[in-house]
């Protein structure tokens, strides 16, 4: 057993994160290299710095002339650089909003390489969160007249100017595998497969003190740890310049520090949509993440270029794609992670609460039915036995009527594909009246699925537990698929589901009754306490808390689903939606059985 200053950990433990670090300084030889980016580099940024504020003004209602102005600025400094430039123009249109722009970027060739591997290096002119990125986008600038006067390089640098930090890269990304669609142009310069991409972001003109790295992609993919890890090491250990992650400005590495870092990333990993231009890259298979400058400190534009420089250097070290660290993980702090084997069993235990139940109410019709059956036999006259034993069955056990129950579970599953239509299609100015109109359509559609099964099909109690028992069962497959795929957002539907393995049916099924005030005591809390976990409800209430609008939050839902291919609406209308119905279902049954 070896003693570490932050924890105990066994042979084969150490083992591994000896073998995990060797790889890492091996191969990535991180702060290994020396590092020239300064002195008269610093002339030459300002210079271009002053170039594009000539013609960029910064505000949010720059004209289209404007921008053009500025991207054939921008080719005609690559090619002042000697670099090979080309232009790609996309318009993507989401919820009756029209997003378009024009991507620029040039390609460094590896004087050692044979153009099969390359490296990116993304800016943005609007950061992920609307600002505008100029010194970003001047730093990148600058780099690529730096890189090319190396001789070192391996892999080819391809520099990349976007206009926003939501579309361009995404529009970039996938005509590079050929997977656009008329939305965006193909590209007319490419080089070999990409390695890794690194996106600048730099948004005010003082100083920084910290940068804050970014890498949650689409759907809740991350990159390989390795990158985040090198990331930390060169900015830490060499540049001196401090690190943070999800925001958390003062991480003292405490335990409640650690959870709640891990939890911001849970809730960002759980909605899955992109967190910067880094995001697109990694559905690729393409390990990216976002430098985000933070604080005003001291640290200036060239500590982050040779920041970017020891990155670029890294990437350029490696023989093979990553793969030898984690690529799901929870990190708690830039030196701190849980590993899958950890926290996967966790959302594989929720899922199986649901499965389990379902296989227990499959079980349970058939055992009280035939209580039922036998209780009903003692009753009736020898003369009616015979008839009697016809319709309950062999040995007293009634038969399992499933055409009803799985009809109803099917058609309430293909119903979800309505709202998820209705909340991707429609134009935004529409989306609050039809987020109430969706809420008052799953308050009122359970009781009248109730009320029609118990008038039209006259359906024994049994009925309602088959709804329950399929509805559960498909719930419980759904989740342990997703947990693998997107583990935030499968352990956060499924605490959300949690109580529909409690409420919706009676605690024994018995011949229809009158039912006294007391038996309706527990469904009236059943369906308040549903009611409040609905998706709609639930919708309103995040958005009441963070103080966000409706129309924003689902029109980024409609855009990550018509451009990024966001999983997370697919997930809530036709998974999570269909169940909480088929529980409010089986409420409303047990008022009408």
């Amino acid at each position: 057993m070896y003693i570490s200053r932050r924890r105990v950990i066994t042979r084969p433990a150490a083992q591994r994160i000896f073998a995990r670090n060797l790889h890492l300084r091996e191969c990535l030889l991180p702060g290994q290299v020396h590092t020239y980016f300064a002195g008269s580099e610093q002339n030459i940024f300002r210079g271009y710095k002053k170039e594009l504020e000539s013609v960029i003004s910064g505000s949010e209602n720059a004209g289209q002339e404007e921008w053009e102005i500025a991207s054939d600025m921008v080719q005609g400094i690559f090619r002042a650089a000697g670099l090979k430039v080309a232009t790609q123009s996309y318009e993507y249109s989401s919820a009756g909003n029209v997003l378009k722009g024009q991507n620029v970027y040039s390609i460094i060739h590896a004087p050692r390489g044979d153009a099969t591997e390359a490296i990116v290096l993304v800016a943005a002119w609007r950061t992920i969160d609307g600002e505008l990125n100029l010194n970003g986008v001047t730093l990148a600038l600058n780099l690529a007249r730096y890189f090319k006067r190396w001789s070192l390089w391996s892999k080819d640098i391809i520099f990349l100017i976007t206009p926003d930090s939501k579309a361009g890269s995404q529009a970039w990304v996938d005509a590079y595998h050929d997977m656009h669609s008329a939305s965006a142009q193909p590209l007319p310069l490419k080089s070999g497969a990409l390695q890794g991409a690194l996106v600048i972001e730099y948004p005010f003109d003082h100083r920084f003190e910290s940068l804050h790295i970014v890498y949650d992609g689409i759907n809740g993919q991350l990159p390989n740890l390795d990158l985040i890890n090198t990331a930390v090491s060169i900015a830490g250990g060499q540049m001196g310049i401090g690190t943070s992650l999800q925001e958390m400005w003062n991480h003292d590495d405490s335990y409640e520090k650690r959870l709640e870092t891990m939890l911001r990333s849970m809730a960002k990993q759980g909605l899955g949509l992109a967190a910067g231009a880094h995001s697109s890259f990694i559905p690729y298979h393409i390990d990216a993440i976002t430098l985000q400058t933070k604080g005003n400190g001291w640290q200036d534009e060239m500590a982050l270029g040779r920041t970017v420089e020891g990155l670029c250097r890294s990437l350029n070290n490696l023989l093979e794609h990553l793969h030898q660290s984690f690529f799901f993980y929870l990190l708690m702090h830039t030196n701190r992670f849980v590993s899958i084997g950890t926290y996967l069993p966790s959302a594989m235990l929720v899922a199986a609460n649901f499965t389990i139940m379902a296989v227990a109410l499959w079980l349970r019709t058939g055992y009280e039915d035939r209580l039922v059956a036998v209780g009903q036999r003692q009753k009736i006259s020898s003369t009616d036995e015979k008839s009697a034993t016809a319709e309950t069955g062999l040995n007293g056990i009634s038969e399992r009527k499933l055409s009803v129950p799985l009809t109803v579970v099917a058609v309430l599953h293909f119903l979800g594909i309505v709202p998820l239509y209705i909340l991707t299609s429609v134009s935004s100015k529409y989306f609050v009246p039809f987020t109430y109109a969706i809420l008052l359509l799953t308050i009122t559609l359970p009781f009248l699925i109730s009320l029609a099964l118990c008038k039209l099909f006259i359906p024994q109690p049994q009925t309602f537990y088959l709804l329950k028992s399929f509805s559960l069962l498909l719930l419980g497959l759904f989740l342990s698929a997703l947990a693998t795929l997107n583990f935030s957002l499968s352990f956060i539907i499924g605490l959300l589901c949690a109580p529909l393995s409690f409420v919706g049916t009676p605690a024994k099924i018995t011949p229809k009754a009158k039912k006294s005030p007391k038996d309706l005591v527990v469904p009236s809390l059943s369906l308040i306490l549903l009611n409040a976990l609905s998706p709609p409800a639930v919708l309103l209430a995040a958005c009441a808390y963070s103080g966000v609008s409706v129309q924003e939050v689902l029109s980024q839902a409609a855009f990550g689903w018509d451009v990024w291919g966001l999983w997370t609406p697919v997930v809530v209308w036709c998974v999570w939606w269909p169940a909480w119905m088929m529980g409010a279902v089986c409420v409303g049954g047990s008022f009408l059985v």
